[in-house]
């Protein structure tokens, strides 16, 4: 702790003395008065003052620098063999557990995507199944991102983009907005991820910016490239071009080496039919009755030839095969019949609930194993990664090349994270890894970045691969929307990487961290209207047609391009505007200021504070206790620890004083003292 600060005018003064004590001891100094009294003086130390302590200037940090992840405990120098063999098979110990608890990590995200499919997966299908609406771009761009926030899950709503494609219920200019709308919606995960890393502030800034790069790298490229191949249909053409000059084969699928390690345990707890949804998105109303829920995993295929009636001779499948009878005539046709042989294994196998409960049970229990993962994952990074080991891997992720080579850092970090994310097959899986990463400053914003970008690309090779191990009907297709996604990203990092400045995702993510670490309500206010108001809103105006959506939004946007210019002027050039358009002071202070409604939001949880019952008591301070102990999850228990240590204090600061007293002092000097002592503390 620094020292206090003196007065500048604080010297030593031989005649500043107490008089009146009666012993002399270090410091004191025994001298006579006018009538000869002995009397003891006592030296008083220089005053110190409580302004210049508070004015103190300090050097103000930067939160976005990452931290020290200092070696707390011995050093390994010091260890005798028995504990550098103990702190050997620690290592090994903690690295086991750091594995087995990222495998529940991943499988924890791969039945929460089930759990949403189950909670909205034919809603997400009859989004689909209006053509009217997604014949608009707009309209399919939201319905793209609604429909991908809904099954958790990319993959999924591109292969009923495919199948639907392929069927002809939707052309690839239709599908090419909602591929878009699917790329947007895919990077929710990790920001909820992010979201279980509120306890601390600094790594909260770090981890939700972090995640959400990935978002505004979307919404950039959306809201330039959406417009853009609507005027001018590139990615359709290009695509097209690549299809017809390359003659593609049928090939086999990608290898799915994560499914490999995960499907053992997320089998046994839930299986779904997700042919359900793309049959609802193709209009099969005998699908609505459906259970997602897959109850026979082994089935046998029976094809045998029936003869069957048929209205007229013109529905014969061959002249030769078509006979009458006099009153019908018949036809032989080949019927299928399908025999169920074996039951899944999964837990909800034989059970008789509704998809919706099913759903709900699986959300709620995948959350808690999805958080309970995430904090042990954080906190054994934490103790793996300090002292040399950290210094050594954040100097291998974040350092650039030596100089003129410094940009290829970035180009190979998204080459990287193209190869991780082509190797667990999910964009998802693996930006939600890096997010903790972040969170506790082994990796940077600028680094996570193209690491983000590349997954981007990654994601999209394996639906490549996927698209060519489809059957000869549907192989175009299915290609060209694939390829379509694929040139997408391209054409994303072509505008928001190469060029330092125009790296925007990074500047609007810093800056949404900020908020979010000051006001963390604010982290959730983004994700429901960002993800869910905004595609409703826009869908509910496509409803009413074109030219309602254009009225309404065409305001609006005008709008918010007049904030934006006028946010620009007022940080560069404020002095060609007017006095009063300088800063937003004109405007209501809940227009400009998010104090005001943090009030509101803290008047809230005042009151339901005063309402939480007793059990809700009990086990708010008991997650408190478990999950984060250093921190304060919820404020409906009492901080006991704080009173505590007030308590401690105006214990000790007593004591201190009676010491004090009994060296000689008198007590009411002691007690001008220690009150000055707590007026000083009070105003620190």
């Amino acid at each position: 702790m620094a020292p206090w600060p003196e007065l500048e005018n604080a010297q030593h003064n031989p005649n500043k003395y107490i008089e009146g004590a009666t012993t002399a001891g270090k410091d004191k100094e025994t001298d006579k008065n006018d009538t000869g009294t002995s009397v003891t003086k006592i030296e008083l130390l220089p005053s110190h003052s409580t302004m210049a302590l508070i004015e103190e200037s300090t050097e103000v940090e930067d939160p976005w620098d990452l931290p020290e992840l200092q070696h707390k405990g011995i050093k390994w120098s010091e260890r005798d063999t028995q504990e550098k063999i103990l702190c050997i098979f620690q290592g090994i110990g903690k690295f086991i557990l750091l594995l087995g608890f990222l495998y529940l990590f991943v499988c924890s995200l791969d039945v929460l995507s089930s759990a949403f499919q189950l909670v909205g997966g034919k809603m997400a299908g009859q989004f689909f199944s209006n053509n009217s609406i997604m014949s608009n771009p707009v309209a399919g761009l939201v319905i793209g991102v609604l429909v991908t926030v809904m099954v958790q899950s990319s993959s999924t709503s591109t292969s009923i983009i495919v199948s639907m494609v392929a069927s002809s219920l939707l052309t690839v200019r239709t599908a090419i907005p909602i591929v878009m709308g699917a790329n947007i919606g895919t990077s929710i995960t990790n920001t909820l991820v992010a979201l279980m890393q509120a306890g601390d502030r600094n790594v909260f800034r770090r981890a939700f910016a972090g995640a959400t790069v990935h978002d505004f790298f979307n919404w950039l490229s959306v809201l330039v490239l959406l417009p853009l191949e609507a005027a001018t249909h590139y990615l359709e053409i290009l695509t097209n071009l690549v299809v017809e000059s390359f003659h593609f084969q049928n090939g086999e699928n990608a290898p799915a080496l994560l499914k490999v390690i995960t499907d053992p345990l997320t089998k046994l707890i839930i299986q779904l039919d997700t042919k359900v949804i793309n049959q609802i998105a193709m209009n099969d109303t005998t699908s609505q009755n459906k259970s997602l829920i897959k109850i026979w995993c082994r089935t046998l295929t029976n094809v045998t030839e029936m003869n069957v009636t048929i209205p007229s001779t013109e529905n014969c499948t061959s002249p030769s095969l078509c006979w009458t009878d006099g009153l019908h005539t018949w036809t032989i046709k080949n019927m299928t019949h399908q025999e169920n042989i074996a039951k899944c294994q999964h837990i909800f196998v034989n059970s008789n609930l509704l998809d919706l409960f099913v759903g709900i049970i699986l959300l709620v229990t995948s959350l808690l194993v999805l958080c309970g993962c995430l904090v042990v994952i954080v906190k054994l990074l934490g103790s793996v990664l300090e002292g040399q080991v950290a210094v050594i891997i954040k100097k291998t992720i974040n350092t650039d090349f030596p100089f003129p080579f410094a940009w290829l850092a970035g180009y190979l970090a998204i080459f990287v994270g193209a190869g991780m994310t082509f190797i667990v097959q999910s964009s998802s899986v693996f930006t939600s890894t890096l997010t903790p990463l972040i969170g506790i400053g082994v990796i940077t914003i600028e680094r996570a970045y193209p690491l983000t970008l590349g997954a981007n690309i990654g994601t999209t090779t394996t639906a490549i691969m996927a698209a060519l191990a489809s059957p000869g009907n549907t192989l175009k297709s299915s290609l060209q929307i694939a390829l379509c996604h694929f040139f997408f990203n391209i054409s994303g990092i072509l505008l928001w990487y190469p060029i330092p400045f125009t790296r925007l995702p990074i500047r609007l993510a810093k800056g949404l961290g900020n908020i979010s670490a000051k006001y963390r309500w604010f982290a959730i206010f983004y994700l429901v209207v960002f993800f869910f108001l905004i595609p409703l809103m826009v869908f509910g105006l496509s409803l009413a047609g074109w030219p309602v959506l254009v009225g309404v939004g065409m305001p609006i946007i005008l709008v918010l391009l007049l904030v934006v210019f006028l946010k620009l002027l007022q940080s560069r050039c404020p002095h060609v505007l007017p006095k009063k358009l300088q800063t937003w002071n004109f405007l209501p202070l809940w227009m400009h200021s998010l104090k005001v409604w943090n009030q509101v939001v803290s008047l809230y949880n005042s009151y339901c504070r005063r309402r939480c019952c007793c059990c809700c008591r009990v086990c708010c301070r008991i997650c408190c206790v478990l999950c984060c102990p250093k921190c304060r999850c919820s404020k409906c228990c009492e901080n006991l620890e704080e009173e505590q240590d007030m308590q401690d204090i105006q214990i000790k600061a007593p004591e201190a004083s009676n010491n004090i007293a009994q060296n000689g002092t008198p007590k009411s000097q002691v007690d001008a003292l220690y009150t000055n002592a707590i007026s000083n503390n009070t105003a620190l």
